[in-house]
């Protein structure tokens, strides 16, 4: 118990990964002034000295932490190691399609990690995020609540940005979740949206929307194909998901246990098993606390097992 608090008052992240995402999620991290101590590692060395430097000369404007790049030896005493390290996703290509350029990063990250004494929460946020969180679960033998993926966090807030323009409302009233794997067989759960405790669509009659349907499958397509979108404009999306890993953590560290769509290892509900997905689970410093089994109409409960399927084909295939 002594090593645990003692692990609680340095409140130290990791950050494997000082790419766009990596040093955006740094960049976020500071910030929110969640951690005391936030260390870069990449194997450009030099590439992360540069970007501790640059965001630690933020540091008069934020709260005092400690800004560095580092090495391996570092993930000892972590509350949080995050993982942003991997192949970036060009133009025209899905997140499935670098599985086997980053399984092969993984397989040198993750033993890095393991020879190290580092019994904090694991987080995976390169992609494709559930075959690499599933990879990083089965190379680093830790227990499953430890080992989560960023998931549909950031998807589900695309999700309620969308909605809460459509309805001209704040985008934290509304309350919804996507689903399944980060990629294209996710899936929205609209039949228990709601929007300040209303039912989405009596919401949306309330504002004067009455063609629910192809309101929401324009909403879906927006949200699923975004990252495609802003990829083609810009090479890259690296804001948004930083956004995406400072809440996660701030979960972590406060032991919030608050519900978020992380990705984690399902065994069992409905019906599914031996796969990480994105469902709503209970995130507090120990990680995942327990999944949620969400309500689900049977055209979004066949959609999730299509989309755990779809991981487990690659999961077979890796």
């Amino acid at each position: 118990m002594k090593e645990n608090e003692n692990i609680i008052k340095t409140r130290k992240a990791v950050m494997i990964g000082c790419g766009f995402v990596g040093s955006a999620s740094v960049f976020a991290l500071m910030n929110s002034g969640v951690f005391s101590e936030l260390v870069l590692v990449d194997v450009d060395q030099k590439r992360a000295e540069g970007e501790a430097m640059d965001i630690g000369h933020g540091l008069p404007f934020a709260s005092p932490m400690k800004i560095y790049a580092g090495t391996y030896d570092d993930v000892k005493g972590a509350m949080v190691v995050i993982i942003t390290a991997g192949a970036n996703q060009k133009p025209g290509e899905t997140r499935l399609d670098l599985v086997h350029k980053n399984v092969a990063i993984f397989h040198s990250i993750i033993p890095e990690i393991t020879s190290r004494e580092f019994d904090g929460i694991l987080l995976v946020v390169s992609n494709p995020v559930d075959i690499l969180t599933y990879t990083a679960l089965k190379l680093s033998g830790y227990p499953a609540n430890r080992v989560i993926g960023s998931g549909t966090v950031l998807d589900t807030a695309r999700l309620k940005y969308e909605v809460g323009h459509h309805l001209g409302v704040d985008s934290r009233s509304v309350h919804a979740f996507i689903i399944g794997e980060h990629g294209d067989s996710e899936l929205a759960v609209w039949s228990s949206a709601t929007v300040a405790g209303l039912p989405l669509n009596d919401f949306c009659e309330l504002r004067g929307h009455f063609s629910h349907e192809e309101a929401t499958e324009r909403i879906f397509e927006n949200v699923k194909n975004s990252a495609y979108e802003i990829i083609e404009r810009k090479q890259a999306t690296y804001y948004g998901i930083a956004m995406a890993v400072r809440r996660i953590c701030e979960a972590i560290v406060r032991n919030e246990e608050s519900i978020l769509p992380v990705s984690s290892y399902i065994d069992g509900e409905y019906g599914i098993s031996g796969v990480v997905l994105s469902m709503p689970a209970i995130l507090g410093a120990g990680g995942v606390e327990k999944v949620i089994p969400i309500s689900l109409s049977k055209e979004e409960k066949e959609r999730l097992e299509k989309s755990a399927e779809t991981l487990k084909e690659i999961i077979r295939d890796i």
